[in-house]
């Protein structure tokens, strides 16, 4: 059987393909053209947040019996071309839950105390210790939106730092809520209460630009913003508006509705906001996670 892993994939998840005996075929990020000559005769595909496997794509791939998605959610997957076709799809929805967690603080920190600020002006030699007047976390209030596997560790570490943890999420779990001091409020009352509002919500119809200048407006001017979820989960020019005109304190983005970010992005030019190339999963334990278990759930279909 012939896997075709299309995008970087850590190596204890190709020996674990490799052990089960199956022939790997590997191209990192091909376009979609090129993808429909690859997918001709394989069994499986493993991506990551790209290529998108389209509809044309599964309609190129007869032999395709599985689709894996190392990593969490499935929006650049065509599911109902999958599901026609019956082809199973499958991710690793928690691999990277402590690794996106963690830089939400990361991103937090470093508006929070003008880190990345400080560091660009060390480098011009300027030392800017009157600019850089910072805030202290505990004692805040953490706004989560999204109270899923990442939220809950977002929750438990801000639980950590002596915050308090205000929840929003459609399908609340009032037990795990418990477990971190979270209560469970209305969305506008999160957005008007938090002094960190952090989004940890899938990109579906529902939440495209769920934080507008509408939203934004409703926040504290002493807030900070931290997006490591889905580029368009956020209204980027209002948030552009929201950062020049001072709607907010600052931002913490790892993720955009246009990547790469443009190098001319108005983002770009802005002192409060700090912003990383989507790199919440890129840690080494992410990785090894995200491609073992995908591996892993493959070799169960291909040989089951």
């Amino acid at each position: 059987m012939k896997v075709l892993v299309a995008a970087p994939l850590h190596e204890k998840a190709l020996e674990v393909l490799k052990n089960a005996g199956f022939e790997i075929v590997y191209e990192e990020y091909p376009d979609e053209d090129r993808l429909l000559e690859l997918v001709r005769d394989v069994d499986a595909i493993i991506v990551r947040s790209k290529p998108k496997v389209t509809r044309r794509v599964i309609e190129n791939a007869p032999k395709l019996k599985v689709i894996g998605r190392a990593g969490v959610g499935l929006d650049n997957i065509d599911l109902e071309a999958a599901k026609e076709r019956g082809i199973k799809v499958v991710n690793s929805p928690g691999a990277s839950s402590r690794s996106v967690a963690e830089l939400v603080f990361g991103l937090l920190f470093a508006v929070a105390r003008k880190i990345a600020f400080a560091d660009r002006k060390m480098r011009e030699g300027v030392w800017a210790k009157k600019q850089c007047l910072g805030i202290e976390l505990e004692g805040k209030t953490m706004g989560i939106i999204g109270f899923g596997r990442i939220g809950y560790q977002v929750a438990k570490i801000a639980k950590a730092f002596g915050m308090n943890v205000l929840l929003y999420d459609p399908k609340p779990n009032e037990e795990r809520a418990k477990e971190v001091g979270g209560k469970f409020v209305e969305l506008e009352t999160l957005l008007k209460e938090s002094d960190v509002v952090t989004l940890h919500v899938p990109l579906i119809d529902a939440t495209y630009h769920l934080i507008n200048e509408e939203r934004l407006k409703l926040m504290k001017k002493t807030a900070i913003l931290i997006n490591a979820a889905r580029g368009p989960v956020v209204d980027t020019n209002a948030l552009v508006k929201a950062l020049q005109e001072g709607w907010i304190y600052g931002a913490g983005l790892d993720v955009f509705e246009e990547e790469p970010l443009p190098k001319d992005h108005p983002l770009t030019e802005l002192d409060n906001v700090v912003l990383t190339p989507h790199i919440g999963a890129s840690t080494e334990e992410a990785q090894m996670r995200a491609g073992v278990q995908v591996a892993e759930q493959i070799v169960e279909i291909l040989k089951g």
